[in-house]
């Protein structure tokens, strides 16, 4: 019976998709040790090493689509230790005569390890189709809100104004880094492994790299140059790889909760599905749950970053435990980041966006907001420090009588005069007038793509 968010009939759709779950399954893993089983038996027979009819007996058994018999491979795998005795037991049954030709030269961790690289193949195929469609809403974000102003905050304070579709395009950015990531780590990690008892491949004798070589080809995965039995930084980098992709989709879940809050008027809501983030006492409550979602499964992805950095430190050439850990965090790790991206999919795609709250919030300060702008605009003339000192005072002013900036300013002659007159003081205090460089800054990150 289920007994973890993750699987719970409950919660598993909260914590992860049916996709990425179907991927590391029980069905599936089994699948992939007898994927690689049938295909090492094929590329034995290519080299010579065993019949030809051994092998084509051996993968027309798996062909089949070989039932296993799961309480006889609990029982087993518990008494070893390992699942892979279990599945070449029932394997070799299945192949009849040809079955003791199963698993020839091979040792238990290069067929887990060349399953799990089989996994990890699928499942980051549909991590890059989630961070594709990002990548897609987001730039729709930052192309339709190119010019949308907005406050911009420091250390949760009114700094200086920007853009929504600059924050959208500095989210964008982040997934354009991860979707470069994936690509590169690629050739590291979906790298088969076959290299017997100690790594040496002595058990083929001079047969050993070229049977290596047609396995990874059966495969479609690239030959190591080195056994990596106890170099596990290619499934670490995976994993801490989900780390980066989720701690973005965090911070961009922050950011939203943040601009949901009553306080900041709703600059930003996540879509309104009714009843979605309902309360059970207050009938007027809309809690950001897709945001709080994406932080928590962010939050248990980074643990099992962390499992995956102890368990690279392994003992010399086969190691007594660490190892273990990644059957748990390599999959838990997927399912979580799965969730992670559905909830920022959902979140981001149907995202409401209200430019005049915004507005409406930049103004809050009386256009103290752009103290900065009417500075740097009266320093050609009155020179930088006394420009910061002369706002300074005027700032200090408006805040004391509760007028705006501009109000403060226009009694102060010689900054009125430095900046060209009253209109011009009005300008300079009006925020939509200080973005900066933000506006082309989107379109360095969108370049030539659609918004799409």
């Amino acid at each position: 019976m289920p007994s973890t968010p993750i699987d719970s009939g409950l919660f598993r759709d909260m914590f992860g998709t049916p996709a990425m779950r179907a991927v590391f399954s029980d069905e599936a893993l089994l699948g992939r040790y007898a994927e690689a089983e049938a295909a090492l038996a094929r590329a034995e027979a290519k080299v010579g090493v065993i019949p030809r009819e051994a092998a084509e007996a051996i993968s027309a058994a798996v062909g089949r689509g070989l039932s296993f018999d799961m309480e006889r491979m609990k029982r087993e795998t518990e008494n070893v230790g390992y699942p892979i005795l279990p599945l070449v037991h029932q394997l070799a049954d299945a192949a009849g005569e040809a079955g003791r030709y199963v698993h020839w030269g091979a040792t238990t961790q290069d067929i887990m390890d060349t399953a799990t690289v089989l996994q990890l193949r699928a499942a980051l195929d549909l991590v890059a189709a989630d961070i594709g469609t990002l990548r897609g809403i987001l730039a729709g974000l930052a192309a339709k809100h190119r010019d949308t102003p907005m406050a911009g905050r420091t250390h949760l304070q009114q700094a200086l104004p920007i853009t929504f579709g600059y924050k959208a395009a500095v989210w964008l950015s982040m997934m354009d880094r991860h979707a470069e990531r994936l690509e590169q780590l690629r050739p590291r990690v979906l790298v088969g492994q076959f290299a017997g008892a100690a790594g040496t491949l002595a058990s083929l004798g001079d047969k050993g790299l070229e049977v290596q070589a047609a396995f990874c080809a059966e495969l479609g995965l690239a030959q190591p140059p080195i056994t990596w039995h106890v170099a596990r930084d290619g499934f670490a980098e995976a994993v801490g790889f989900l780390g980066l992709v989720t701690g973005s989709l965090a911070k961009v879940a922050t950011d939203v909760m943040l601009m949901m809050a009553t306080e900041f008027g709703g600059e930003a809501q996540e879509p309104f599905a009714k009843g979605r983030g309902g309360s059970s006492t207050m009938p007027q409550k809309r809690n950001p749950i897709s945001c709080e979602l994406i932080i928590a499964t962010a939050k248990a992805v980074r643990q099992r970053v962390g499992m995956m950095l102890d368990a690279m430190v392994t003992d010399f050439e086969r190691a007594t435990g660490p190892w273990h850990l990644e059957w748990m965090a390599v999959p838990e790790g997927f399912i979580l980041s799965s969730a992670c991206l559905h909830h920022a999919k959902f979140m981001l795609g149907g995202l409401v966006v209200d430019p005049e709250r915004m507005r409406a919030n930049l103004g809050l300060t009386g256009g103290l907001i752009v103290a900065e702008a009417v500075m740097m605009a009266a320093a050609p003339k009155l020179g930088r420090g006394r420009a910061h000192d002369v706002v300074y005072d005027a700032c200090r002013a408006a805040i004391a009588s509760g007028r705006g900036l501009a109000e403060a300013l226009g009694e102060v002659p010689e900054v009125v005069e430095a900046l060209g007159g009253r209109e011009a003081v009005e300008r300079r205090c009006d925020p939509a007038n200080y973005l900066g460089l933000a506006p082309e800054m989107v379109d360095r990150v969108l370049g030539g793509r659609g918004a799409g």
